[in-house]
């Protein structure tokens, strides 16, 4: 079934608009944060058999892209479309890495592993030695040595 709106101008174009950013911007607060609403996205199976160090990148890759896409949402937000930008172009990305990264978490702590300290910091290369003999250079036509 089609619908037909008269065409009445600018006016019915700029209510129409309006009516969509305002069921827009109210349906952005139904998208909670809840961790039930965040695993649905995701599979809890994934990471059952990683180990340790396949966990710790996952973890860690899985935090920046999930802070990547909190900060693209937050920039989406300041324009004057934001939030259904922001909706429609990161929110179920961004819901899908937050439930990845609980069920990372999760296989983390069932399998009780630890962060791998910080590598030392490798001993510092030897300065080089200068040199016995002076570089040969002459003169360019603007009188500037050339090596």
């Amino acid at each position: 079934m089609t619908v037909r709106l008269p065409h009445k101008g600018p006016l019915w174009r700029a209510a129409a608009v309006m009516a969509l950013l305002v069921s827009g911007s109210g349906l952005s607060g139904c998208a909670d944060m809840s961790d039930s609403m965040s695993t649905a996205f995701a599979d809890p199976a994934k990471y059952d058999l990683y180990e340790c160090k396949q966990l710790e990148t996952e973890r860690k890759s899985l935090a920046t892209r999930a802070a990547e896409l909190q900060g693209l949402i937050a920039k989406a937000d300041t324009g004057v479309a934001g939030p259904v930008i922001a909706e429609l172009a990161y929110r179920n990305e961004y819901l899908s890495v937050r439930g990845q990264a609980r069920f990372a978490e999760q296989a983390w702590q069932r399998n009780k592993c630890h962060d791998t300290p910080p590598a030392a910091a490798a001993p510092a290369a030897p300065a080089p030695t200068p040199a016995k003999d002076k570089p040969r250079h002459s003169q360019g036509r603007s009188g500037e040595a050339i090596y």
